[in-house]
């Protein structure tokens, strides 16, 4: 494929950070969230305005205003199933419109968008999402809770989501399945997160182990949970908060890692600010992401917090069994550090499962086949929970 052509899961050939939101956006269609001709109506429409800076922002939200006064009317007249879907799909649009708004009160504003759209399909698409708060610190974290196809006691999943994503999008692509599957699931928007960021601004931090306990603590306190056999997961980000959560909590039971993340996160995100001044079209992150999830003062800063983020000597700790999906077309993280994270994890039940281009769901995270993904990771779930 040359610089100039693009396929489906490069909407914008030369523009990597645009592709890759939108491919994390059409992910979301075999879960009846996004409808894949409204997104290549809007890819069509931001590719006649280039060179235009607004184009992204306002092409995404003029689809999203759109569905949700669809929706709006829907819900007056009573054709709540309608308007459940309308919401759901003006929730992802604003969610990734949003995306590379710097912060301050525009983002604010088009993010409570997103979660009042997202909060209204999930009640009338998905009532059996309870909407519940995890006790944190001196506050709680925002999340959903999907009980398991099953009475009494179930093993449970507690879901972290990744630097850009959140748990509207999580209790979907992978609640939803594992409630089939006999498993409950916590989809909690952690520190640095979704809604815990962008409404509460409560920051992300290294020793994620305490957001980790809070969440386990939480479930286990529940009397559909069986407490001996909670999973923690983790993807994109979360292939680092995961193992982390996993490493210093020794009641879960498990722990997956939906993508590792890079092993030297410090030298990661030096990289991403020298690409983001020379070739900024080939990176997936906006130039602030990582600062502002910290909560830094500068790039400076968040730098020197960069070192903290580290599994090295960490890894090892992990003792349950583990299990690391990745793609091998990874454009965000290189497969080698599936490798790297699965040499050092501890645990002597330990799993890699790399999916390769020909299978298909070799993107980041299995973006461009989520199915797949969810589907080994249920079912390596059934054999050690």
């Amino acid at each position: 494929m040359t610089a100039t052509q693009s396929s489906w899961t490069d909407e914008f050939p030369d523009n990597f950070m645009w592709s890759n939101a939108t491919l994390v956006c059409k992910g979301m269609a075999p879960y009846g969230a996004v409808a894949l001709g409204e997104i290549d109506r809007i890819a069509q429409r931001i590719r006649a305005r280039a060179g235009d800076p607004g184009a992204w922002v306002e092409e995404w939200h003029a689809m999203a205003a759109r569905l949700e006064s669809e929706a709006d009317r829907a819900a007056q007249e009573g054709r709540s199933h309608t308007a459940g879907n309308c919401y759901l799909r003006a929730g992802n649009y604003y969610y990734t419109g949003e995306r590379f708004i710097p912060p301050g009160e525009e983002k604010r504003a088009s993010y409570l968008k997103a979660l009042r759209c997202y909060r209204e399909g999930l009640r009338r698409r998905h009532p059996e999402i309870e909407f519940v708060e995890v006790p944190y610190e001196a506050t709680t974290l925002p999340a959903y809770f999907v009980k398991a196809k099953v009475g009494g006691r179930a093993p449970t999943v507690v879901l972290f989501d990744g630097m850009d994503n959140c748990k509207e999008m999580s209790v979907l692509f992978a609640g939803i399945e594992f409630a089939q599957r006999g498993y409950n699931t916590l989809a909690i928007d952690g520190p640095g997160q979704g809604e815990a960021l962008r409404a509460r601004e409560i920051h992300a931090r290294h020793d994620y182990e305490v957001a980790g306990t809070a969440a386990y603590d939480y479930v286990a306190g529940r009397a559909d949970v069986d407490p001996a056999r909670v999973a923690v997961m983790g993807y994109s980000f979360g292939g680092y908060y995961a193992p982390r959560a996993a490493a210093f909590e020794p009641r879960f039971a498990a722990c997956v890692a939906l993508g590792a993340l890079h092993w030297d996160v410090h030298a990661w995100q030096s990289e991403m600010r020298r690409r983001a001044a020379s070739t900024p079209g080939t990176i997936a992150q906006s130039n602030f992401q990582f600062r502002w999830i910290l909560g830094a003062a500068s790039d400076e800063a968040a730098l020197e917090r960069a070192k903290l983020f580290s599994l090295e000597g960490v890894a090892s700790r992990v003792a349950c069994p583990f299990l690391v999906v990745h793609g091998e077309h990874d454009r965000i993280v290189p497969v080698q550090a599936a490798h790297d994270l699965y040499a050092a994890i501890g645990s002597a039940n330990k799993t890699m499962r790399v999916f390769t281009v020909d299978e298909t769901g070799a993107e980041h995270c299995q973006v461009d086949h989520r199915q797949a993904g969810i589907d080994y990771i249920g079912d390596w779930l059934a054999q050690v929970l």
